[in-house]
């Protein structure tokens, strides 16, 4: 260990598993790996993936993942390659399954964090496909703070079904046209068969699109690099990429928290905004900025939409996917007519040790392209998600309006204290146009696992009620949901919110525009209600999902498990 070597590892925290004698049995177990002297005299960096054969969102990872290593190792360090868990919700939706879903993001962050510390790597390149990776990895990034590169894993490829394309929220969609009768078995089993052809994650702007755009966004991902779909070839360049970009930022000593400003939340929440994008993120964005010790909760993210317009016509309140976005420019695309229009905050450093403005500086707007709209022709001028507020939800409630028509809606309300319910009750088609359906005890602890309502709320609008019914819980919708489907109520029943205490009958108001959501039962009747109310009993005893009912917040603040940057006492990064 004598030789001399470009690295200083005297502030790394690989120096306390290679340097010096009483290092030697640890060296030992890297010898027995194959690595010789010079590797492990370099930085070890992790590159960590949510690789699975769950579903198609994770079977491109591991892939990508040794392509990123490959491109670490052409930089000058030392790649230690692991994998940690995914929870895929289009497997995981309308059923108990859905309860794993959101623990899994801070599961994800969780065991990265402790394979990072328990072997004490210097850098982190995290590869992930699936909704609640994305942000569960980014946020073991902000948590550890060690120089990082968030690399997604790329969208599917659309499906083709008599002549159109198609994609999964087709197959959902058309659950509900066969409980209707507007759609023969047949159909929808072949239907099945081609809506998914490939590796990818789901091609609209769902979930896993929307946090990609965000990844690139608040400056955590090269330019880019969540445009190309999981298939193509070129997505090897990106990985590589990704790979040489993590030691430059080792060799500067650029850390996420240096990158993650609240300016660049801000920019990240406006990116949403303007793809019409997934309701989820502003649960991920609190608790992605609850990592860097930032506040940044729903009213935060929500102030911040109010002003974006909506400019991507991507599904589901568009026409296009996330392999047209790509094709048209991609993020970088959608970035430089926000920041020609002031809207963005060009100064924010990314991972390529460049600005946001820097990294676009070149690019020239495509007007040939029809996916991205300019922002002085939008869409709509307002943004494509919409925070709430009320009788109802005093900390607030979120609503997709991207492709909406309809922006208020009043009527009674009809309620399920399960999502299983309410689909049964859909199914059955028992239910009435000019309904409100309150689906509760669905929220982080009350699910426990705050689950996505896809199945209910595709089922209508395949019954072609959609928007005719509105529908509120205190759990979550997938990005692929359309209609007045509103979503994160607080606080949620569990806790006693107002939610807890609607009957049926009861009319509630809801007005996007203005941005509020009404209970219309009078102050004393509610306070009558609420003394004669008493929580269920919590659904598990023991188990993951007890633990995570203990400790899980409210979802205003990010549904978060712990109590984040602002209580920390020391960091990873600096041991």
């Amino acid at each position: 260990m004598g030789r001399q070597s470009r690295w200083d590892k005297s502030k790394l925290p690989s120096r306390h598993v290679t340097e010096g004698p009483q290092r030697a049995p640890h060296r030992s177990y890297f010898y027995a790996m194959g690595l010789g002297t010079r590797e492990i005299e370099q930085p070890l960096v992790g590159v960590a993936t949510c690789w699975n054969e769950a579903a198609p969102c994770n079977t491109a990872l591991m892939r990508q993942g040794q392509w990123a290593a490959q491109g670490v190792t052409a930089a000058g360090a030392t790649p230690r390659v692991f994998n940690t868990i995914t929870v895929t919700d289009g497997i995981a939706m309308g059923h108990e399954g859905m309860r794993s879903s959101l623990p899994s993001r801070d599961v994800i962050a969780d065991s990265v964090e402790l394979t990072m510390r328990g072997h004490a790597y210097d850098a982190l390149v995290g590869v992930a496909g699936c909704d609640k990776s994305l942000p569960g990895m980014m946020m073991a990034m902000l948590r550890l703070n060690v120089p990082s590169v968030f690399l997604y894993g790329g969208s599917i490829l659309p499906g083709e079904f008599r002549g159109r394309p198609v994609n999964i929220k087709d197959v959902f969609e058309a659950v509900g046209s066969h409980a209707a009768g507007g759609m023969s078995l047949e159909d929808l089993c072949a239907l099945e068969r081609v809506a998914c052809p490939g590796d990818g994650a789901c091609g609209g702007q769902y979930t896993a699109n929307t946090m990609a755009c965000v990844s690139e966004a608040i400056g955590l991902a090269l330019p880019l690099s969540s445009a190309l779909p999981a298939p193509f070839p070129d997505r090897e360049g990106h990985a590589r990429a990704a790979g040489e970009a993590v030691v430059a930022l080792l060799e500067r000593g650029l850390r996420p928290r240096d990158i993650c400003t609240r300016k660049a939340f801000e920019n990240a929440a406006i990116v949403v905004a303007a793809t019409g994008g997934s309701t989820n993120a502003a649960l991920h964005l609190p608790a992605m900025a609850h990592e860097a010790g930032i506040v940044f909760t729903l009213r935060d993210v929500a102030q911040v939409f109010a002003r974006t317009p909506w400019i991507a016509d991507l599904q589901p309140g568009g026409q296009y996917v996330a392999k047209d976005m790509g094709e048209a420019g991609g993020v970088p695309m959608l970035m430089r007519t926000l920041l020609d229009h002031g809207l963005l905050h060009g100064d924010c450093m990314t991972v390529t040790g460049r600005t946001l403005a820097e990294n676009i500086e070149r690019l020239t707007w495509n007007a040939d392209q029809r996916v991205i709209y300019p922002v002085s022709k939008p869409i709509t001028s307002n943004g494509g998600v919409v925070g709430l507020w009320g009788s109802l939800a005093p900390d607030g409630a979120i609503v997709k309006v991207a492709g909406l028509e309809r922006l208020s809606f009043r009527g009674p309300a009809r309620v399920f204290d399960s999502e299983e319910a309410c689909f049964e009750a859909v199914s059955r088609q028992d239910y009435r146009t000019g309904e409100v359906l309150v689906i509760r005890y669905e929220g982080p602890k009350g699910g426990p696992g705050m689950r996505e309502m896809l199945s209910t709320t595709a089922a209508l609008y395949g019954q072609g009620t959609g928007g005719d019914v509105a529908l509120i819980t205190d759990g979550r919708f997938s990005g692929a949901t359309r209609g007045m489907c509103i979503g994160h109520v607080g606080p949620e029943a569990q806790e006693g919110g107002p939610i807890a205490l609607v009957r049926d009958g009861d009319v509630i108001a809801i007005d996007a525009m203005a941005g509020t959501i009404e209970l219309e039962v009078a102050a004393d009747e509610l306070e009558r209600r609420r003394a004669g109310w008493t929580p269920p009993p919590q659904r598990f005893g023991s188990g993951a999902l007890w633990k995570y009912a203990q400790s899980v917040g409210p979802a205003h603040l990010g549904a978060v498990t712990h109590p984040g940057a602002g209580a920390e006492t020391s960091v990873y990064a600096d041991i």
